[in-house]
């Protein structure tokens, strides 16, 4: 596979790079995720909050079923739109992650052929 010990020493630093960048970028994908969920609790913290005040100020039983259903509605919207948003945030970590790492194997595959 290795014509010499300066190839295997090339191939092992490459692999190291590959495996710091790869780590890099994903602490970095998971902090943004964290921060954006942390963002969205306080978000859903401060609406559900609003809520209960507009419950308690409701003078009808009519009212109140009217408050809630607002509440269901847009809480349920804004519940699919943060879950869409990190489904896209997780799909470009793994990209993002694998990419120096697919650059390693392709060098290998190349080496090994």
């Amino acid at each position: 596979m290795f014509k010499n010990l300066e190839e295997m020493q090339k191939f092992s630093k490459d692999q190291m790079d590959s495996a710091a960048a790869a780590a890099t970028t994903l602490s970095k994908s998971v902090q943004q995720i964290a921060i954006e969920a942390t963002d969205y609790s306080k978000k859903s913290l401060e609406t559900s909050t609003q809520f209960v005040e507009k419950l308690l100020g409701a003078k009808s039983l009519d009212s109140a079923v009217q408050i809630q259903s607002e509440y269901a509605k847009s809480a349920y919207e804004g519940f699919v739109a943060q879950a869409t948003k990190f489904g896209e945030m997780y799909t470009s970590l793994a990209k993002e992650a694998f990419k120096p790492v697919e650059a390693v194997v392709a060098k290998a595959q190349a080496v090994a052929k």
